[in-house]
This record gives structure tokens, C-alpha cells and sequence, in this order.
């Protein structure tokens, strides 16, 4: 009997005492992410040299290099100056082509879109390219898989990764009457 009491004191004694957090255990997955930015860094290399070697064999048009990483060329650039800027609503056509200028998806197939600029979802290739478009313009943009549909494709037409050649006609834009939808 003493036993079962000095077992039940001892269990109450340890059981009241005081619990220490166990604290998480960090494994660092820099190998991981180190070996995902290589990967990236890799693909974006080869795609800059696709859009190099489709610039040399389009001698129509002179192509620009955009800070963000895509070119751009110009097929139809009107005397208009004013670019679309955050807020404003525009209107656009385009096509969506391999950089072998296979067609993937057409006018017809796309629509037309109304676009509020930097204020609706839209595709980054696309939301870049606007900027650079004034009402009339028409826009050859070569754009990298990450601005486009990236590493997951769209399902159907557009590969993974698949650089993309963009021809965008701006044929309308709505100025913003609000001076801070344009910051």
C-alpha cells in the first residue's frame, strides 16, 4: 500500500512539473531552391537565344530589348505619342504564335480585349506589352515562357516553357480622368 502511494505521489510530482516546448526542427532547403533558380536561369538563357537567332532571320523589323526581358518591334507605328498608363481602359487584338511564326491562337479565336490597365488580371506578357503600344500601334513582342504561360503550358496548345511570339493591335484607349489612378 505504501508503494502504490509513494508511486502515486511521484506520478503527481513529475506530472505537475513544469513542460519545456520542444522547439521545430529547421532544415534549410536551399538545395532545393538553389537548384530551381539554376534550372530557371538555364531555361531563360536558351530562350534569349532563340529570340537572338528569330531576330536575325526577321530583317523587317528592328527589335528592342525591354528591361523586364522580352523584345519588341514595331510592324505599325502610328504618329500617336500617348501610351496607355495604370488605370486607363483599352482596347486590343492579338495573335499568339511559336517563334517559327506558326500560328497557335488567332485573332478570331482570342477577341477582342477590354483591359483596365494594371488594376484586372491579364497575362504579364500581355500587361507589359500594352504599355508599350500607342492607339493604332502594332506590336511584335517576343516574350519568355515566364511572362507567358511558364512552366505549366495552357493545357491545350502552349507547351511548358515555350517562349511565345505576340502580335498586338491596340486600337483603342480611354485616358483615366483621375490623376491618382495613374501613379
Amino acid at each position: 500500500m505504501r508503494k502504490s502511494i509513494l508511486l502515486i505521489g511521484l506520478f503527481f510530482l513529475f506530472a505537475c512539473a513544469e513542460q519545456e516546448a520542444r522547439r521545430p526542427i529547421y532544415r534549410s532547403n536551399d538545395k532545393g531552391m538553389g537548384q530551381s533558380i539554376d534550372r530557371n536561369k538555364k531555361i531563360n538563357a536558351q530562350q534569349q537565344e532563340l529570340f537572338k537567332k528569330t531576330i536575325e532571320k526577321d530583317s523587317t523589323l528592328t527589335y528592342y530589348a525591354s528591361p523586364v526581358g522580352y523584345w519588341y518591334a514595331y510592324k505599325n507605328k502610328t504618329q500617336a505619342t500617348v501610351k496607355p498608363t495604370r488605370g486607363d481602359m483599352v482596347k486590343f487584338n492579338y495573335t499568339i504564335q511559336t517563334l517559327n511564326g506558326n500560328i497557335i491562337y488567332d485573332e478570331m479565336e482570342l477577341g477582342t480585349v477590354d483591359y483596365l490597365v494594371d488594376k484586372e488580371e491579364l497575362l504579364p506578357a500581355l500587361r507589359y506589352a500594352v504599355k508599350d503600344l500607342s492607339m493604332g500601334d502594332i506590336g511584335v513582342f517576343l516574350m519568355p515562357s515566364y511572362l507567358g504561360y511558364g512552366y505549366q503550358g495552357d493545357g491545350e496548345k502552349i507547351g511548358i516553357n515555350q517562349p511565345l511570339k505576340f502580335t498586338i493591335q491596340l486600337t483603342d484607349i480611354k485616358k483615366t480622368s483621375n490623376p491618382k489612378d495613374s501613379k
